[in-house]
């Protein structure tokens, strides 16, 4: 194979001839821009038919990918000399300007020709050229404020949106001009989801359709992840009771689980899965929530055992229906129905049953006979008549 370098002539025009800093690109003569503006398409299409020639003519893919690779980069290398010599003020003459546009939009056209022709060899995490990049970045900032006008029916979803848009706002000027394929293919497959999905007359569910989304594409901002535990913290801490609480834990960590999340693609590649993460600190509160429940369990289980209880003559069934009705009355207070039988059962005991389960004594109030309801009625007045004689 030839190895002479292909791009020479090229290199040496944008290094040499038209790069300010390593030569006077004012003494050049009107014949000589002309000469170079004719040449470079000349040459752009000896490097393509040399390009295909070379690479057809080897078997293995091995060494087909690092032929593409290397004309890849090297293209890459030179537009962005090319932008940079632009820049400067040289250059910004009627004929020089002209003959630097046409540089810039030949390479332009060769970095497209290697991609469509050999895109299976190239590697994402290749560095995106500086026009294609801003291309982009004018396409993803259009995107973005077409976001921002759709219609969501909650603030979360409003704080979520800004939180996206953030977040892309940050990658662009981290990445500035070094943004990889991969990052860029991202960004757009993001907003394409995004824009295409409608946000009203959602289910009710504790993942909105943006959280779906944003989970299954892996969008694993660090601001956008600790914005959802707060929610999900938020929600929880709302319910009293901490049975409950851990039961709102498991259901909702089933329904995440049962989310699709994409492990091949990824906002952050320093952070692991969204789903991950979430599952994790669902996992964590639940058994923290346990650990909890348990110990309050064991405490009241000690107090029962350890004091002498008080013998009621009622049947468990009997006990649960006044208990029931002095919480619903409100002539009982507590955070819930649950906390009063968990407070008051460890310390009664029956005639034929010393300890009682508060579980068990309340699940009974839910199934009280006639009979039993007559009895407590009974009772209630029997303590009735007894007051009217203090």
């Amino acid at each position: 194979m030839n190895t002479i370098y292909p791009l020479e002539w090229l290199d040496y025009v944008i290094l040499q001839i038209l790069n300010p800093n390593k030569s006077n690109v004012t003494i050049l003569t009107k014949t000589e821009v002309t000469l170079i503006t004719e040449n470079i398409v000349k040459e752009a299409n000896h490097i393509q038919v040399r390009m295909k020639n070379e690479i057809f003519s080897l078997v293995k893919k091995r060494q087909i990918r690092l032929q593409v690779r290397k004309y890849h980069s090297n293209l890459i290398y030179l537009l962005d000399s090319a932008v940079e010599n632009q820049q400067c003020k040289e250059l910004k003459k009627k004929d020089l300007a002209k003959v630097i546009e046409l540089t810039i939009s030949t390479l332009d056209e060769l970095l497209s020709f290697v991609e469509n022709r050999f895109s299976n060899f190239l590697s994402l995490d290749e560095r995106v050229p500086i026009t294609y990049l801003a291309v982009t970045r004018k396409e993803l900032i259009h995107k973005i404020e077409m976001l921002e006008k759709r219609p969501f029916e909650t603030e979360k979803e409003r704080s979520t949106i800004d939180i996206i848009k953030d977040a892309l706002s940050e990658s662009v000027q981290i990445s500035h001009n070094k943004a990889s394929f991969r990052q860029i293919l991202y960004e757009r497959q993001l907003m394409n989801r995004l824009l295409e999905t409608s946000y009203l007359n959602q289910s009710l569910s504790i993942f909105s359709a943006l959280d779906k989304i944003l989970i299954e594409t892996n969008f694993n901002s660090k601001r956008y992840i600790d914005f959802l535990i707060d929610n999900l913290s938020e929600n929880t801490s709302l319910i009293e009771d901490a049975n409950e609480r851990l039961n709102f834990l498991m259901c909702n960590s089933k329904e995440l689980n049962q989310l699709y999340s994409n492990e091949n693609v990824t906002f952050n590649p320093a952070t692991k899965n969204i789903k991950s993460i979430l599952l994790d600190w669902f996992s964590y509160e639940a058994a923290y929530l346990e650990s909890q429940i348990n110990a309050e369990h064991l405490v009241s289980e000690q107090l029962g055992k350890s004091n002498d209880k008080v013998e009621c003559i009622l049947s468990t069934d009997q006990m649960a229906l006044i208990l029931r009705a002095s919480d619903e009355s409100r002539v009982l207070k507590a955070r819930s129905m649950n906390l009063v039988f968990k407070t008051i059962v460890p310390f009664l005991s029956t005639p034929f049953k010393k300890d009682l389960s508060y579980q068990s004594v309340r699940s009974k109030s839910y199934n009280a006979e006639d009979r039993d309801k007559e009895i407590a009625i009974q009772t209630l007045k029997k303590i009735i008549e007894k007051i009217k004689t203090y």
